[in-house]
């Protein structure tokens, strides 16, 4: 039992960092837009922010970071509209993909992100999948006003 435990810990410790979120991304339409923007990976940690809105009208943001913890693992924190952050442990990344989970959490209850050849896919759900909310991004090229 503690062995399989250490193997999992031992695999979730030696995760990449998503250096692919680096960068400003955008979701736009008509009358919507959303963007997410990150750092580049610097000390075993990202910081990103997010709006969205439509117009000039911000309805929503958020604060998060991506931090490797002392004991190796990845967690992802997120802080909507500055509460307090939740934090959501990465269960398996590659080079073009990171997903992070937190089953006690009430939603979302995992957070993906995953690099395509036009930009980045983002989504929230449950744990199992459903109740999916997804964003297709492209780069914004220099930093947001």
């Amino acid at each position: 039992m503690w062995t399989i435990l250490l193997l999992a810990q031992a695999a979730t410790a030696s995760l990449p960092m998503p250096s692919f979120l680096a960068g400003c991304w955008e979701q736009r339409s008509v009358e919507k837009w959303t963007e997410e923007c990150w750092t580049g990976a610097r000390g075993q940690m990202m910081l990103g922010s997010a709006r969205e809105g439509s117009a000039d009208k911000v309805n929503h943001w958020e604060w998060m970071r991506i931090e490797r913890g002392a004991d190796g693992a990845l967690t992802f924190y997120a802080s909507p509209k500055g509460a307090p952050p939740a934090a959501f442990k990465a269960t398996s990344a590659t080079a073009n993909e990171i997903v992070f989970t937190n089953a006690a959490h009430d939603y979302p209850q995992r957070i993906r992100y995953v690099l395509t050849t036009t930009g980045i896919e983002a989504e929230i759900s449950l744990t199992d999948g459903t109740k999916q909310t997804r964003w297709t991004y492209r780069s914004m090229g220099a930093a947001p006003e």
